[in-house]
């Protein structure tokens, strides 16, 4: 597209006239590879953006300035969460203590849930022979994203993902019509290529856990599962502090069934079931014919930050590639062997993209029930340090993650270190409150709240973890 002596490698245009525009800005200045490939000349991007109203622009830049601040790049190793180390190499995530204490909260919570609504948790190796991979299909459609290596004169791969392991597990014995559904989830860590301009923090890794699930049902059963997937789905979001979502409901195109696994009975029958779920929930969806990939129609999931960003998050979508390829099949009220329905089904999708997301959306201040340290022992003087460690022990006889701030360090800086690092309870201890027995609460964002007898604030304390209320 060209307007005067202005080239641009769009087609464009992107607006009537220029004249419109009102208000722009330039953004940055980045280089890129022409057409991605490293092998090609580096070109000079320039981002900038604009607005028909000033105020609008004034907004955005807001935005843009407060999203600096929540960058889980900065947050997560400012707050000892994460770090990736250039040794081990780009795309590989450490996760540091603190950020492995909420990573444990999280998998605990996701274990308990899932065994609460009658799934099986199963662990597959991380490794398999590329003949099971080429069975499955994804040899020849992804070779270019998996890591691939002989063991003895043997090809092996790293495992991409966690389906044909669960499909392994399945087909290991016979299925009647009355052991189904069957429901095997599994916090698989998978590993994929990237290429390192595109690696982005915790959002685009090569190596990441993956919260995959596959239900293994007869069609009668497909839209009962899919909805109790989907209720699974809406009800983790919303108890991590997520409440607005964008759905797209991606969809065959009739008109070309060559392009897809199954046949157009099957296609049909998920795809019915799908909307039916949708629509029983209530959920507004973007319909997106011709979108599903080969192996099935799908639901997507993307929910809405604290700044409005849309984030990826579960998938719930049906697979008629694996069943025929890996010949998983049940035996009907007929005793005749028919393939199953299998459903796959993410609710996090990749925990360390989630918990970026996560970094963000709090900006590092998490609530109570996820915070890596939940409260934090400050003692005055080194006169209250016995009463300060024996407030310690009560806290962690309760169950709450506490530390114990005992550094040659005046309040103050203790108050501010806690406060940086964004602790949601802060129990100081003076004379005063050693010797009545108390201790002094602040709470982050609150504020100072006075004097607390100790059984009353752990009480209060449980409640907030057993509601996994989302403030303070």
């Amino acid at each position: 597209y060209q307007q005067g002596d202005w080239l641009d490698f769009c087609r464009g245009p992107h607006l009537p006239s220029t004249g419109r525009i009102k208000a722009f800005k330039l953004l940055s200045v980045a280089g890129a590879y022409w057409k991605g490939s490293e092998e090609n000349p580096m070109l000079q991007r320039i981002y900038g953006t604009s607005f028909f109203k000033e105020q609008d622009l004034q907004d955005y830049l807001k935005r843009l300035e407060e999203a600096k601040k929540r960058d889980h790049r900065k947050l997560g190793p400012a707050l000892g969460l994460f770090s990736v180390e250039e040794t081990a190499g780009p795309g590989l995530i450490f996760w540091h203590p603190a950020g492995t204490r909420i990573r444990q909260v999280i998998e605990d919570f996701w274990k308990e849930e899932h065994r609460r609504r009658g799934y099986e948790l199963v662990t597959t190796p991380h490794i398999a022979r590329d003949e099971l991979w080429r069975r499955s299909g994804h040899l020849s459609f992804s070779r270019e994203n998996m890591y691939a290596f002989e063991i003895e004169e043997e090809g092996y791969v790293l495992k991409p993902m966690n389906c044909p392991g669960h499909a392994l597990i399945y087909q290991s014995r016979l299925h009647s019509y009355r052991d189904l559904p069957m429901r095997l989830a599994e916090l698989g860590t998978v590993y994929r290529y990237e290429r390192s301009g595109v690696l982005h923090g915790m959002m685009r890794v090569r190596g990441f856990t993956q919260d995959d699930a596959h239900i293994f049902c007869t069609p009668e059963q497909a839209p009962g599962e899919v909805l109790g997937a989907l209720d699974l789905c809406l009800f983790m979001l919303r108890t991590f502090g997520y409440n607005e979502f964008e759905v797209d409901l991606s969809l065959w195109d009739p008109e070309h069934p060559e392009k897809y696994a199954g046949d157009r009975e099957g296609w049909e029958m998920a795809e019915k079931a799908l909307i039916w779920a949708l629509e029983k929930r209530g959920l507004s969806y973007r319909r997106m014919p011709g979108e599903a990939g080969f192996y099935g129609p799908k639901i997507d999931i993307r929910m809405l930050d604290a700044l409005g960003r849309s984030r990826q998050g579960p998938t719930v979508q049906f697979d008629f590639n694996l069943p025929p390829r890996l010949d998983i099949h049940y035996m009907n009220s007929e005793s005749k062997e028919v393939p199953v329905v299998m459903i796959h089904r993410a609710v996090l999708g990749s925990l360390e993209r989630f918990f970026g997301s996560l970094v963000e959306h709090y900006a590092g201040a998490f609530p109570f029930w996820l915070s890596p340290v939940q409260v934090a022992v400050l003692p005055i003087t080194d006169r209250v340090a016995d009463a300060a460690g024996r407030v310690r022990d009560r806290m962690r006889e309760a169950g709450f993650r506490v530390e114990l701030d005992d550094r040659n360090e005046k309040i103050g800086a203790k108050i501010r270190e806690a406060e940086i690092q964004k602790v949601p309870y802060m129990l100081i201890v003076g004379d005063k409150e050693a010797a009545a027995g108390n201790v002094s609460v602040r709470v982050r964002s609150a504020g100072d709240r006075g004097a607390c007898d100790i059984d009353s604030l752990i009480s209060e304390m449980q409640e907030l973890s057993r509601s996994r209320a989302l403030a303070p």
